[in-house]
């Protein structure tokens, strides 16, 4: 073997360009824990101004990769940066960093950086976004079930941080059981794919599945695995038992943490494996995805009606809402493996990218407005807390009301493109029966997304407290809501930047 050859191999195995932003997120991380042993207790000012810096570093790296717009590989090709995995992680750091800014009194209030507590909150949120990361750029099977397990152990230790409150640590106990099951599922999965084609590499995977040479039995197998256990992870039905008890039980600052970011993280991870490693099989993880789009939407929808607590209706909102994602990622092949189209493939799984995208900024705001409420010894979750807020603050009622509007797909906000672009792409898969599912399931949604405003618009004040809020949380939710609503007057950009992101992905 040629000795230069085998260097230059090495050399780029190990090229750390595409990792820098994980590699400066570690570092950043270790550091801020370190420092934050010599903070006070308190609200943990500096590891907060600290955590915002890294997700600002982190976005200055991967914003420059996004620009470039290559796709470049490392680690045994085991890690890739491409657009997709560059885009998400860019909202990825904007909705983390949102989130913080949201928290940051809510923990406070709750001793959740105080007493035998740290700053604990502000780091595995970090690491949580690092398991994001990894999920979003995995090439292999093995990094990215690793990324979904740093992940999901973060959020564990996140949903109990209230070890003395009953409710939150009943949420950890189920979170952690049917989250180590889904674990059990996906790993077993993996491994029957392993089994069949003897590589855990998404593209090794593509490429012995296109020319029929694994064992196609086994492969079906490990692939209703891999799908049952994204769709716990997602929360779609019927697999969604865990997340309207762990949404209401959790802090509202951790069900933020739990129910935004890692959803890109979760559609990158479907497009990796199902689109890059499986398209071969979309015929068999079609059918699987169609079935729970369907039940998502209908029972997501119509059991939010009955819901009183607002944290457990949005619970069952984001159920319904990712059966829009998963109508968007089984709308880009049509019937048979050799009907495929890559035209069709990039338009519908960009507006399922674009969907995920709405899904996360408009959430961020409303959980957000929930925490703006929210007081000391008071969590202001259910729906009659929100009565006469119009009153009371009529600015953060029409950024509600406009959030509520978005998630029920009322134009012009963002959610109404969201939603069409997704029909839009199941219309042009010849799919029509199921866009008139999908619509008729948005109108019973938009039932409940219009009791909370009128609610807020037209009934009398129950809790005329004022709302004492910092600055930064303030202005924060205010751009929130007013980018709901531009990014639904002015959607091109977006929706320009996630159909050339996942059009280059797929080519490359």
């Amino acid at each position: 073997m040629n000795p230069m050859i085998n260097t230059n191999a090495v050399l780029a195995a190990n090229n750390l360009g595409p990792v820098s932003a994980e590699i400066f997120l570690v570092i950043a991380s270790c550091a801020i824990l370190l420092i934050d042993m010599f903070q006070k207790e308190g609200k943990r000012t500096l590891t907060y101004v600290l955590s915002l810096l890294t997700l600002v570093g982190c976005a200055a790296i991967t914003y420059a990769d996004f620009k470039a717009g290559t796709t470049s590989y490392t680690f045994y090709n085991m890690f890739v940066s491409d657009p997709m995995a560059n885009l998400l992680k860019l909202f990825t750091y904007l909705a983390v960093g949102v989130t913080l800014v949201y928290s940051r009194q809510y923990a406070g209030e709750r001793g959740m950086m105080s007493g035998n507590m740290g700053g604990e909150f502000y780091v595995l949120a970090l690491f949580t976004m690092l398991g994001q990361m990894i999920m979003i750029s995995g090439n292999n099977m093995l990094p990215i079930y690793l990324g979904l397990e740093l992940m999901s152990l973060s959020l564990y230790a996140l949903v109990a941080m209230r070890r003395d409150h009953a409710i939150s640590t009943e949420a950890s106990m189920k979170y952690f059981i049917l989250g180590s099951l889904a674990s059990g599922f996906m790993l077993y999965g993996i491994s029957m794919i392993y089994g069949a084609t003897g590589s855990l590499d998404i593209t090794t995977i593509a490429k012995l599945v296109s020319a029929n040479a694994a064992n196609h039995t086994i492969l079906v197998f490990g692939l209703v695995f891999v799908v049952a256990g994204m769709a716990f992870k997602l929360g779609a039905v019927p697999f969604h038992m865990w997340v309207p008890d762990v949404y209401q039980g959790s802090p509202t600052a951790v069900t933020l943490l739990l129910g935004a970011a890692p959803k890109l993280a979760s559609f990158a991870m479907m497009i990796r494996i199902l689109v890059e490693g499986l398209l071969p099989l979309a015929i068999d993880w079609q059918q699987m995805l169609l079935a729970l789009a369907v039940l998502s939407l209908v029972i997501g929808n119509l059991t939010a009606i009955a819901q009183a607590n607002l944290k457990r209706m949005l619970a069952y909102s984001t159920i319904a809402q990712l059966g829009f994602v998963l109508l968007g990622m089984m709308a880009g092949v049509v019937g048979t493996r050799d009907a495929a189209n890559a035209a069709n493939i990039a338009t519908a799984y960009s507006a399922s990218m674009y969907y995920t995208i709405t899904y996360v900024l408009t959430t961020l705001g409303s959980f957000g407005v929930i925490m703006l409420l929210a007081r000391s010894g008071h969590e202001a979750e259910e729906l009659a807390d929100f009565k006469g807020l119009a009153k009371r603050s009529p600015w953060y009622a029409i950024v509600m009301t406009v959030l509520m509007f978005s998630l029920a797909g009322v134009p012009p906000m963002m959610g109404f493109m969201a939603k069409w672009a997704v029909l839009d792409a199941v219309v042009g898969s010849g799919q029509l029966w199921l866009a008139i599912i999908a619509v008729m399931a948005s109108l019973v949604g938009a039932f409940y997304y219009l009791r909370v405003v009128k609610v807020m618009w037209f009934d009398e004040v129950a809790d005329a407290s004022p709302i004492s809020t910092p600055l930064d949380m303030r202005v924060v939710l205010s751009l929130n809501g007013i980018l709901v609503v531009l990014l639904g007057v002015l959607p091109g950009p977006l929706l320009a930047a996630c159909l050339s992101a996942m059009t280059l992905t797929l080519k490359s």
